[in-house]
């Protein structure tokens, strides 16, 4: 089994083989700019603190709502006037959510990472659409995705001409209204060379299990996260936000924001311990 995928240029850094862990966060939707100002400053004093590679993420649609009268975002113009803004602030790159292949080339002079929901992991003309940019692609994997499968993925965009790749394990459905993270999944992907992020927020989710909404065990978080950790992950994922009660979407698993710092300082010595200590190439 592969325990460590081959070394790669990620944003002027290093990803994969003994390399350190890289993150990316944010609110999980564009309220404000307000909320965005803030959780970006704090996150990118964070990450330069802990020598942390740090791509904000925030999504200005919301397109897999349990209700129809959820709050979505502030759509693709607005969105796009909100990343512009944090990437001439705050010199980062930026992701957010992609649903359709017409939403690719309105962004591709703004993002630096499209990102494919897990809902649409299989959509083979968004995945196409967006690595005919250039730019690197980050894919959730479906709640109902077996770890294997997500070679296709690959195969996908490099037939796209790129190898700007990412996957993202965000837990497996067991049974209704429940998620399982399945820490096999990851020595699993590894085989196939593909650089693998741990979306600890997602992964905390209980599907439908609070009525029109997304219900979660934010508690759970922590445990996750340290365990993908434990297994050699080269990035991971993390919503937050400063009231996460008050959030307009995902209110149950966005991670407190000022809780991050003492996490990712756990997170980040046993990264350096798995990777220097445990895993064998």
């Amino acid at each position: 089994m592969k325990d460590l995928v081959s070394e790669r240029e990620f944003f002027g850094r290093k990803i994969g083989g003994r390399s350190p862990l890289f993150l990316i966060s944010g609110p999980c939707v564009m309220e404000n700019q307000d909320l965005l100002d803030r959780v970006c400053g704090e996150m990118k004093e964070i990450c330069e603190e802990l020598n942390i590679v740090y791509i904000f993420k925030s999504s200005f649609d919301k397109a897999n709502r349990s209700s129809i009268g959820s709050y979505r975002g502030p759509g693709i113009e607005e969105g796009r006037r909100l990343l512009d803004f944090i990437k001439n602030k705050y010199n980062l790159p930026v992701l957010t959510d992609i649903h359709e292949t017409i939403q690719v080339d309105p962004l591709k002079d703004t993002v630096d990472i499209y990102q494919i929901p897990a809902f649409l992991c299989r959509q083979t003309d968004l995945i196409a659409k967006a690595a005919s940019t250039g730019k690197w692609v980050n894919v959730k994997k479906g709640q109902f995705m077996a770890p294997e499968d997500t070679r296709h993925i690959k195969t996908k965009i490099q037939e796209s001409g790129s190898e700007k790749y990412l996957v993202t394990e965000r837990g497996a459905s067991f049974g209704y209204g429940n998620l399982v993270f399945d820490l096999r999944a990851i020595p699993m992907i590894h085989k196939y060379d593909i650089p693998l992020i741990f979306d600890g927020t997602h992964s905390a989710q209980l599907p439908g299990a609070a009525g029109n909404i997304t219900g979660g065990l934010r508690e759970f978080i922590p445990h996750m996260m340290r365990g993908a950790v434990s297994v050699g992950v080269e990035g991971l994922f993390m919503e937050v936000h400063p009231d996460p009660e008050k959030a307009l979407s995902d209110a149950t698993t966005q991670y407190p924001l000022g809780q991050v710092k003492k996490l990712l300082k756990q997170l980040l010595e046993l990264d350096r311990f798995v990777k220097n200590e445990v895993l064998e190439s």
